[in-house]
């Protein structure tokens, strides 16, 4: 597994949570030295347990047979750009948000092509790109011992891409995937994650969300 954009909360806990399942982590940033820094820092954390998480730059990360876009909202496109040729045919999964805070609440915003996940795929024409992981708290992520249980919703315009991603899911502690449809499903799932943050916020949690009845 390899993880662009890796060295923020968001790829730490991917890291983490990856590892924790058995898969061999690749943490990628702009600087293959942070990114080694970080992924060391994350192992020695769970000194008692057997994380294979190394650092790379993010060439090196894009290398892994499945990516994770773990970059900021505003980066997600400028980092896979360079990479294209590297990632064609591979499955790449986009878990950001383009969210911006105004107060005590977060607020979500229209990016390009209405999702960031959909700016992924516009970028990445021969790669296979599916959406999930967006409404997960990254300390929880981060923190293998917080009892985390979510549903993660998962959307592609690729059947491939949505088994491997469902697969995924399916091996970390704690976390039901769930088929949410084609790719045209991120904005609205991208968006949804400005009211988890703001009702974690409010009520001072850290609150997943959980499908009832299914």
């Amino acid at each position: 597994m390899g993880i662009l954009g890796g060295t923020g909360p968001a790829g730490r806990g991917m890291a983490a949570r990856l590892a924790a399942a058995g898969a061999t982590v690749t943490l990628g940033s702009r600087e293959e030295e942070r990114a080694t820094a970080v992924a060391a820092k994350v192992v020695a954390g769970w000194a008692g347990r057997h994380l294979e998480i190394a650092g790379a730059d993010n060439p090196g990360a894009a290398g892994a047979e499945v990516v994770v876009v773990a970059t900021p909202w505003d980066g997600a496109v400028a980092t896979v750009m360079p990479l294209r040729e590297i990632l064609a045919g591979k499955v790449v999964i986009s878990m950001a948000n383009a969210l911006v805070k105004e107060g005590r609440e977060m607020l979500a915003l229209i990016p390009p092509r209405g999702s960031v996940a959909a700016a992924v795929q516009a970028a990445l024409p021969d790669s296979l790109v599916s959406a999930a992981f967006h409404h997960l708290p990254a300390a929880e992520m981060e923190d293998l011992d917080s009892g985390l249980e979510a549903d993660v919703l998962v959307c592609s315009d690729h059947r491939h891409a949505t088994d491997v991603t469902t697969a995924l899911v399916e091996s970390m502690a704690g976390l039901r995937p769930l088929d949410a449809g084609s790719l045209n499903q991120a904005a609205a799932i991208e968006a949804f994650t400005a009211v988890c943050i703001t009702l974690n916020i409010r009520y001072k949690a850290h609150s997943t969300l959980r499908m009832l009845g299914m």
